[in-house]
């Protein structure tokens, strides 16, 4: 009998839990403006760093060699 009472006590809280938690907010769809990507841009001063350091927005003067590799085969199909 022990047992039903405590399982009754145990779903009584788990209802009263979730009625009084906090609502989570909708999140806001992405837009351009959270994208921080590097930039190029004429006129931009070039920092002068030592050590290991964060920027918040590099000028990228230059980025490798870019290269690409062609998909030389088609996936998703089922056999």
């Amino acid at each position: 009998m022990q047992f039903v009472y405590y399982l009754v006590v145990l779903i009584a809280a788990v209802l009263v839990t979730q009625a009084l938690a906090p609502k989570q907010p909708e999140p806001k769809p992405a837009s351009l403006d959270d994208v921080d990507a590097p930039t190029a841009e004429e006129g931009r001063p070039i920092p002068v760093l030592f050590g290991s350091v964060l920027i918040t927005g590099p000028n990228v003067v230059w980025y490798g060699d870019l290269a690409f590799d062609p998909i030389r085969r088609s996936g998703g199909s089922k056999k």
